[in-house]
């Protein structure tokens, strides 16, 4: 089966984990302290609290800002599940904002209007979570700017992203956000199987999520005597295993052979889909150095007279998996009852929807792989 995105592991990975296996730590040990230093390193930021998913990321985010019932946070409906769910975890209000058609991003302009609507109505928004969406960075310079000019919080949603560059900058992430979610789940650029990562360059948060992620509780003894702990705040069990963290030091040691292959089979595609007026690829500015967590294709299937459904189980009855990334959150029934949210206000993210599909795009796919998607493809588009 090719699939859509695939996760990569080598010997030296498995190395990695068999050796904290074989140690006196499975959690709470070096392997998850050295991971975060070199996740800091990586950023070039400040702190970092590795978390057991990107999920548990974006919650302690939201704790960790303040976020409650009243407040609103604005956010893509364009995006997976967990995004949004972390804003209704604290009792604030998903404020969705359509996408810019050509980025695939949350449209600056309109976050504008609802941030101008604040200030006259006195609403609560308190926060903006940008994703960068399949690894393309947002225009986070102008986020920055209307997070300063009115006064909330930047959250940088950078589960896709992970190697990615804007202005030739790896670290973009947390110098223009206030605090950067990371996910390693098992397709991410890189795994720990599931896992994320809190980044900040501010102290307040990261001392908040460090607490919130064990519990609550903060030791009262250098000697690691548990009975002189104490609980200071209603916390969860969000710590990452050490095997998970060597694994996660591991596959960062690789991220640029990763990043080189995944610009590799994005090239490819660009070549041979570029110049088909009923295909649309991925768009890149001189900014931005696109990560290719995902390859989202736009095809006109109307224009093509082709269900998009039936070409998804065709390619799988062929052994490649598809996928669709993502259905907008808005079409959820958690949301319609919730939110009572209309399709009609979000016309880019909605023809986005009808028209993409996720193609493989992964390291280890072989040449001979993707020329074989690509033939079957074209074939069965346009022959």
């Amino acid at each position: 089966m090719i699939n859509y995105a695939r996760h990569y592991i080598d010997n030296h990975d498995l190395k990695s984990v068999e050796e904290v296996l074989k140690s006196d730590f499975l959690s709470q040990g070096p392997a998850t302290f050295k991971f975060e230093k070199l996740l800091n390193k990586f950023f070039e930021s400040r702190y970092t609290t590795v978390v057991s998913s990107g999920t548990a990321a974006l919650h302690l985010i939201g704790k960790a800002l303040g976020w409650k019932k009243g407040d609103e946070i604005i956010t893509s409906p364009l995006t997976f599940a967990a995004t949004a769910n972390s804003i209704c975890y604290s009792g604030a209000y998903p404020l969705f904002i359509d996408i810019d058609p050509n980025t695939y991003n949350i449209d600056l302009d309109q976050v504008e209007n609802k941030l101008k609507k604040k200030n006259k109505f006195k609403k609560k928004i308190k926060g903006i979570i940008a994703i960068d969406y399949a690894g393309n960075p947002c225009d986070w310079k102008n986020l920055r700017f209307l997070g300063n000019k009115y006064n909330v919080k930047l959250v940088n949603d950078n589960c896709h992203a992970l190697g990615a560059k804007y202005f030739g900058d790896k670290g973009y992430a947390v110098r223009y956000a206030d605090v950067v979610s990371q996910s390693f789940q098992s397709l991410k650029n890189i795994t720990t199987g599931e896992g994320g990562a809190i980044i900040t360059n501010d102290k307040k948060i990261h001392n908040k999520v460090k607490i919130l992620r064990s519990h609550g509780v903060v030791s009262k003894s250098r000697k690691g005597f548990h009975w002189k702990n104490n609980q200071i705040d209603l916390g969860y069990n969000y710590r990452l295993t050490d095997f998970q963290s060597a694994l996660g030091i591991s596959q960062l040691k690789k991220i640029n052979i990763f990043m080189r292959r995944r610009t590799e089979i994005a090239s490819i595609y660009d070549t041979c889909f570029s110049e088909n007026k009923n295909l649309s690829i991925p768009k890149t500015n001189l900014r931005n150095e696109h990560a290719y967590h995902l390859y989202p294709l736009l095809i006109d299937f109307n224009k093509l007279k082709i269900k998009k459904d039936k070409m998804l189980n065709f390619f799988l009855k062929k052994g490649i998996r598809l996928q669709v990334n993502y259905t907008p959150l808005y079409h959820y029934d958690f949301y319609k009852k919730n939110f009572n949210y209309k399709k009609k206000l979000f016309p880019n993210a909605e023809n986005f929807f009808q028209q993409e599909v996720s193609i493989p795009i992964f390291p280890g796919l072989s040449k001979n792989d993707q020329l074989k998607f690509i033939k079957l493809f074209n074939n069965y588009l346009f022959n």
